[in-house]
């Protein structure tokens, strides 16, 4: 049976873990003299939202969302929090992370260690043409371009602020490298010898899918912390201790 969409799924699990907050609450104040304080129940239904999503095999990121939703809207609630502030969080959340209900990939920032290790595995004496999907602030390509001038680098991101930011960073540093607001689904793979992900596991098998319909034979295809599902790479290389700490590596 197809799964609901993420955040359909969040909303029901918000629901369900608020009525059984209250119904807990209401129970503990027959069977007791007690009757909880707001934020103790807030943290019952937190961690009730939590366990749920836990339960629901949602990614790794969600059960924390669930735990603090209820005690950040209280905690907003009792600080007498300005009402501009909300529309301004609102929409610097939509900036960066508007399409993640729709893509299942957030914003994550890769760190020096990987683009040191992904390196080595470039063509170091031809052209080349190099892209990231999910480019994010487009820390990739910056450090690669400096390091292989006979590269030419693109990154692609669909989040309208991490996308700006990235185009602005090109202008002041006069970079070579160029970013483009699209889907990498629309892209086509077969324009690129190096295509480098550090999206989200949900996402994984469609792309493999994608790279092995389009990308040309002896091209490679490179994954920061996410492996494909029985696909052994060529290359596995551990950044650090733990799976997501990994760089994994295959030839078309």
């Amino acid at each position: 049976m197809k799964r609901l969409p993420i955040s359909l799924q969040s909303l029901i699990i918000q629901g369900v873990a608020l009525c059984l907050a209250g119904l807990l609450g209401y129970l503990a104040q027959l069977a007791f003299p007690l009757q909880l304080a707001w934020w103790q129940l807030a943290l019952v239904q937190g961690g009730i939202a939590a366990l749920l999503s836990n339960l629901n095999r949602q990614p790794s990121w969600w059960p924390p969302l669930h735990f603090i939703f209820f005690p950040a809207i209280l905690l907003a609630l009792q600080a007498s929090v300005p009402t501009w502030l909300y529309l301004t969080a609102f929409l610097i959340l939509v900036l960066f992370y508007w399409s993640t209900f729709r893509t299942r990939v957030p914003l994550y920032l890769s760190d020096r260690k990987a683009w040191q290790a992904l390196a080595p595995l470039l063509p170091q004496t031809q052209a080349f043409q190099f892209i990231d999907v999910g480019s994010g602030l487009g820390d990739v390509p910056f450090y690669l371009e400096s390091r292989f001038p006979e590269g030419c680098f693109y990154g692609t991101e669909i989040a309208p602020a991490p996308w700006l930011i990235s185009r602005l960073r090109a202008w002041s540093r006069r970079s070579r490298v160029k970013f483009m607001r699209r889907d990498y689904t629309a892209i086509d793979l077969a324009d690129f010898d190096v295509v480098f992900a550090f999206l989200s596991p949900a996402v994984m098998p469609a792309l493999w899918e994608q790279a092995r319909a389009q990308m040309r034979k002896g091209s490679l295809f490179v994954s920061l912390s996410f492996g494909i599902p029985a696909q052994q790479p060529d290359h596995e290389i551990a950044l650090a201790e733990g799976a997501r700490h990994t760089l994994y590596a295959w030839r078309m």
